[in-house]
């Protein structure tokens, strides 16, 4: 073992350049950071600067450096998808080779509703890709009114329910969301989450979703390292939403989040707790609030606090602690559509000791994996390719 912690910080979807692939994504073009960055006059990183990402591609305000103080490169994607799951499947040694069912441009067939409102024994309204914020605002009023299910989903792979909680109790709303991950087993209709969305409030003030969120994810399709690690009796510490992409399997210990800046607060905090082994730590708030909404300016507003934060925490790092950030799959702001982009990630690797220099570009997102648990002295899946050796 060489590092006795490792932080891994997933920046969600903040790509670095479109795959080789792309086109076959309809993605040609897509660079979340570098687009993003030019759309609005230039980002600043100093922190993510000084640790190479200007040398990953073109991002104005972020120069290349001569010497990275971390060592940083870019990885591909092997598994046929550009979701979250797929994404994070991938870092922890799993390849997709089947995507998950997205249903953005059509919504959800006939028969699949028809099944729902008879286990649930209530009428569905919605059915549309949108903003969970927007739908209830929306049908919040008809909801109070008729105890519809509100369902809708987005450009992942998801069905989401959500429901007043006055109107619909939590209890009943799991209950609904279990049998309708029963339901979509089925190859027909398989999504990789059914998220449970609760709110409370009224037309006249407002609708305002509440904390109690569930998300119902399918199980991964192979061994992980955070498997490995548990099975080995390393602490794997799950922040935000990386419990709920895993289903629970090779968790030991799980914080949820508010928002990036809380997540990073927790994060923080997380170098005070006595562990050994993976602090697994998900930012969803680029995809969610930013990319998805193609909104540029709230993007780099977002990166600029995430660098701020990101030097708060490393400084409280200790000498036997790494770091690394990486993302799970690119959500260009200014690309066509609302949907994620195939592009690669970034990969930044850092320690106090480390000198720092540019790495090989990777095949695959397994070989952040495959370097954890090659630090950690374990055998990983069989896909990833360990960087160990080559930090420096």
């Amino acid at each position: 073992m060489k590092f006795k912690r490792v932080f891994l910080i997933v920046i969600d979807s903040v790509g670095v350049g479109e795959l080789p692939d792309a086109a076959k994504f309809d993605d040609l073009g897509s660079n979340t950071i570098g687009n993003l960055a030019k759309a609005t006059g230039g980002v600043h990183l100093p922190l993510l600067g000084s640790f190479g990402y200007g040398n990953l591609t073109d991002i104005l305000g972020v120069p290349p450096v001569d010497q990275p103080r971390a060592n940083t490169t870019k990885l591909a994607e092997i598994s046929n998808g550009k979701d979250t799951m797929t994404g994070h499947w991938e870092i922890m040694g799993i390849k997709t080779s089947k995507p998950f069912k997205t249903f953005t441009d059509t919504g959800f067939p006939d028969d699949l509703l028809q099944e729902i409102e008879k286990l649930s024994g209530r009428k569905i309204v919605g059915n549309i890709a949108a903003s969970g914020t927007e739908i209830i605002k929306d049908l919040g009023p008809h909801q109070m009114e008729t105890g519809d299910l509100i369902v809708y989903t987005s450009a992942d792979s998801v069905l989401q329910i959500a429901a007043h909680e006055e109107i619909i109790p939590l209890e009943e709303l799991y209950d609904i969301c279990h049998k309708v991950r029963e339901l979509t087993l089925q190859e027909k209709w398989r999504v990789g989450r059914i998220i449970a969305r609760p709110y409370v409030g009224n037309p006249k003030d407002g609708f305002t979703r509440t904390p109690n969120r569930h998300d119902y994810a399918l199980n991964p399709t192979g061994k992980t390292v955070l498997n490995v690690l548990e099975e080995s009796k390393f602490d794997v510490i799950s922040v935000g939403k990386i419990r709920d992409i895993f289903n629970g399997s090779g968790i030991t210990d799980h914080y949820s989040i508010q928002s990036n800046h809380h997540g990073m607060e927790i994060t923080t905090e997380l170098i005070k707790k006595d562990f050994t082994g993976l602090a697994f730590i998900n930012l969803v708030d680029f995809d969610a609030k930013y990319g998805h909404r193609r909104n540029p300016l709230g993007y780099k507003e977002a990166m600029e606090e995430f660098d701020r934060d990101l030097q708060v925490f490393v400084d409280h790092m200790n000498k036997d602690d790494l770091l690394m950030v990486t993302a799970d799959h690119g959500n260009d702001p200014t690309h066509h559509g609302t949907d994620h982009t195939r592009e690669y990630i970034p990969w930044f690797i850092y320690a106090h000791d480390f000198k720092g220099r540019m790495l090989p570009i990777g095949e695959t997102f397994a070989d952040i994996g495959a370097t954890i648990a090659d630090n950690f002295n374990l055998k990983g899946t069989e896909y990833g390719t360990s960087y160990l050796s080559m930090l420096e």
